[in-house]
């Protein structure tokens, strides 16, 4: 084997890429998710006086609702 082997720096071969595209796509995922639960989904005010805590929905009393 007297021929040097050539070889590609890291950057330019396959299978680093295919390492980092998994973690990468979850983050992309888990960031996305992260945007929809905080933005999209959050619990609106239904009305003055009335909080909704998951199922729940509640009148607030006198002193909370004056605040």
């Amino acid at each position: 084997m007297n021929e040097q082997q050539i070889t590609k720096p890291w950057w330019k071969q396959l299978w680093p890429w295919l390492l980092i595209s998994g973690p990468a796509v979850a983050m992309i995922g888990c960031i996305i998710t992260i945007y929809l639960a905080i933005n999209l989904y959050a619990d609106k005010p239904l009305r003055d006086g009335v909080i909704k805590q998951g199922l729940k929905v509640e009148q607030l009393k006198e002193s909370q609702a004056s605040k």
